[in-house]
C-alpha cells in the first residue's frame, strides 16, 4: 500500500475548490483513491468556535490545530484499513496555515501544546502545493461572491497570500502555482504537479544552478520568506549517471529524513524519486554508505521570492562564495534573483560543483 499526503493552500480566492474536484477526477482515472481532509477553520467557525468568540487568539489556534492534526490521524488511521494499493490524502489547508494568523511565539507555543516542533509540524506532509490568490496577477477575477465568508479587500488578499508563503518556506517540497496563465491552464498546471509528483508521469527535474558570492547571513536571515534548514547527507551509490543517498533535514535536532535516487538524462534534466523513511529505515541504509565517501554537511536557505523557490546552500569550507538552485518547468525560463544575491555566473551542470565532487574536494 502506497499512501501519501499533501497539502493544496493558497490565498483568498485562488482556486482551491475547483482544484480540489480536477485533482479527485484526475488522480481517480489513475487508480488513486482520494480521500479529503476539509478544512478546519470553516468547521469551526460555522460552528461558532471562532477567534473572536474565544478567549484570545491564541485559545483558538490551540483549538484549531489539535483538532486539525486528530483529523488528518483519523484519515491515516482509516486509510490504512482500506483494500486499496494508492491512496491519496489530500488536505484542504495544513498545519502551517495557521501561522499566517499568528505571531511567531504563539505559533511555537500552539505547536507546543500539541507536542510538535516546527520541523515536525510542516514536514509532515509529503508536498504542499500554493495556489496564488486572484489578486495577484488576475486580479480582475478577485471576487467574494463565491464565498460569503471572504472579506479580504484585494490588498489584505495579497499580503495573506505572502504570509502563507512564508509560513510554508522551508518544506522540502513546495510548488507555488502563479496566474501567469488563464484559470483552467492554471489548474491543469496544478494537477500535473501533483501526477509528478506522485510518479503517475515521469517526473523530469530541471534545475538550474548558479555560483554566488557568499551573502550577508544576517541579510538572508531578515527576508520576510526566508527559512534556513541543516542538512546531513550520506552517499550510498554515485556513479556519474546516478546519485543514491540520504538525507536528515531540519533545525534545532528536529529532522525529516529520506532517500533520494536521481538518474541524469541530460545537462539539466535528471529523474528523480523520494520517498520519506522512519529512522529504522535511515539507520539500516545508513550501514549501507559509500566507504569512500565523507558526510556532508551544509546549511540551505529555502527562499521565496516573486513566486520562485530557491535553495541557497552554504558550506562550512567556503568562505567567500555559496551555490544557489532553483527547479523551473523549462529550460529557457527567466531566473528572477533576490536583492543582495550577486551572480557570479551560471554553473548548470558543471560536474565540479556537483555536491559529491565539492564534498571530495574540500573534505578529507
Amino acid at each position: 500500500m502506497e499512501i501519501r499526503k499533501i497539502v493544496i493552500t493558497g490565498g483568498p480566492c485562488a482556486g482551491k475548490t475547483t482544484g480540489m474536484s480536477w485533482i479527485q477526477n484526475q488522480m481517480e482515472k489513475r487508480g488513486w483513491t482520494v480521500l479529503f481532509v476539509p478544512e478546519t477553520a470553516t468547521e469551526l467557525i460555522s460552528g461558532g468556535v471562532c477567534p473572536w468568540t474565544t478567549g484570545t487568539n491564541l485559545d483558538y489556534q490551540k483549538c484549531q490545530v489539535k483538532l486539525q492534526l486528530t483529523k488528518e490521524e483519523l484519515f491515516e488511521q482509516a486509510a490504512r484499513t482500506m483494500p486499496k494499493e494508492k491512496i491519496l490524502i489530500v488536505c484542504d489547508r495544513g498545519f502551517m496555515d495557521n501561522k499566517a494568523y499568528m505571531t511567531e511565539e504563539e505559533f511555537r507555543e500552539a505547536a507546543v501544546s500539541v507536542g510538535l516542533t516546527l520541523v515536525q509540524a510542516r514536514d509532515r506532509y509529503d508536498a504542499v502545493f500554493h495556489l496564488v490568490t486572484a489578486a495577484n496577477g488576475a486580479e480582475k477575477f478577485y471576487s467574494s461572491e463565491n464565498n460569503a465568508a471572504r472579506y479580504e479587500t484585494p490588498e489584505e488578499a495579497r499580503d495573506l497570500d505572502n504570509r502563507l508563503i512564508r509560513a510554508w518556506t522551508g518544506h522540502p517540497y513546495l510548488k507555488i502555482i502563479d496566474n501567469s496563465t488563464g484559470f483552467e491552464e492554471k489548474i491543469k498546471r496544478l494537477v500535473n504537479e501533483i501526477i509528478m509528483f506522485l510518479g503517475e508521469q515521469e517526473r523530469v527535474e530541471i534545475e538550474k544552478k548558479y555560483l554566488v558570492k557568499k551573502p550577508d547571513i544576517s541579510l538572508l536571515q531578515q527576508m520576510p520568506a526566508c527559512r534556513k534548514v541543516d542538512i546531513i547527507q550520506t552517499y550510498l551509490k554515485l556513479t556519474e549517471d546516478e546519485t543514491v543517498r540520504i538525507r536528515q533535514r531540519g533545525e534545532n535536532g528536529s529532522y525529516i529524513m529520506t532517500e533520494t535516487v536521481k538518474k541524469r538524462i541530460s545537462k539539466t534534466r535528471r529523474l528523480e524519486t523520494e520517498r520519506r523513511l522512519s529512522e529504522d529505515e535511515y539507520l539500516r541504509l545508513l550501514e549501507t554508505a559509500d566507504p569512500n565517501m565523507p558526510v556532508l554537511h551544509k546549511t540551505r536557505y529555502c527562499i521565496v521570492y516573486d513566486r520562485q523557490y530557491f535553495d541557497l546552500d552554504v558550506y562550512p569550507f567556503w568562505d567567500d562564495q555559496a551555490i544557489v538552485s532553483i527547479d523551473v518547468t523549462r529550460e529557457d525560463e527567466e531566473v528572477r534573483f533576490p536583492a543582495g544575491l550577486e551572480v557570479i555566473r551560471e554553473i548548470t551542470g558543471e560536474k565540479e560543483f556537483r555536491n559529491s565532487e565539492i564534498l571530495l574536494k574540500n573534505v578529507k
